[in-house]
């Protein structure tokens, strides 16, 4: 397996995992972004990744959203997956 195929494994969406437990704690890591001048938010740990979840979409700037990774459960979820989780039918919480 080359290295970005391995990298995108460690990434991969919801859908190639099955089942996603919204309840399970979460922790989101992101990276810093150059071009803004807010602090950029490196690490937060939430009870539920439903929470994790909606702090991401509703809350971080799209600029610093791309480089945002949330772990629940040992894997590893990018932005993109990040979003699909918010936009499935299984997700618990109420959407703004």
């Amino acid at each position: 397996m080359t290295r970005t195929a391995a990298a995108a494994a460690q990434a991969s969406p919801p859908r190639a995992t099955g089942k996603f437990d919204y309840a399970a704690p979460a922790e989101m890591f992101m990276t810093r972004a150059r071009l803004t001048r807010r602090p950029p938010v490196t690490y937060r740990r939430f009870k539920t990744a439903a929470e994790a979840i909606q702090y991401a979409i509703e809350e971080i700037p799209t600029p610093l959203l791309v480089g945002a990774v949330m772990e629940v459960s040992e894997q590893r979820f990018d932005h993109r997956a990040i979003r699909e989780l918010y936009d499935g039918a299984a997700y618990p919480l109420v959407r703004h």
